[in-house]
């Protein structure tokens, strides 16, 4: 006859909570921080180009208002929904916007892999709002 020991291994492990919570604070604080700068300068980019600084505020809209001043159609910012596409759609906007303050595709370069840094440049330096298109024809 059989015993039959009802005795439940358990294997537990430890996480160190206040750890994991130091991290996520840490963390959290940063994205805000990451959040604030990119506010400051899209409010200052889209004032540059004559669209009202608020909209870098407004959710989706300020994707759209980006766009529009990179002179994309502001629709297309729904193709960053898509993945994979998202990142040709950054990267040709990033272009876009460069181009739009007549800035080289270095800078291009520059705003497509440290975007909050470029974007603070375009703010905050001497860059001015060339457009593109027949805006751009006319300012030469």
């Amino acid at each position: 006859m059989y015993t039959y020991n009802n005795t439940y291994y358990t294997t537990t492990t430890t996480v160190d909570t206040e750890a994991l919570a130091a991290v996520l604070g840490v963390t959290s604080v940063i994205a805000l921080i990451m959040l604030i700068i990119m506010v400051i300068a899209n409010w200052k980019i889209f004032t540059k180009a004559g669209k009202p600084g608020w909209a870098s505020i407004v959710p989706f809209y300020n994707m759209y208002t980006l766009f529009e001043v990179a002179g994309m159609n502001g629709w297309m910012f729904l193709l960053l929904l898509i993945p994979i596409v998202n990142i040709v759609m950054a990267v040709m906007l990033c272009i876009n916007l460069a181009k739009a303050f007549g800035k080289s595709n270095a800078f291009a370069v520059g705003l497509v892999l440290l975007n909050p840094i470029f974007s603070l440049i375009l703010a905050f330096g001497s860059a001015k709002y060339i457009g593109t298109g027949k805006a751009k024809a006319i300012a030469k």
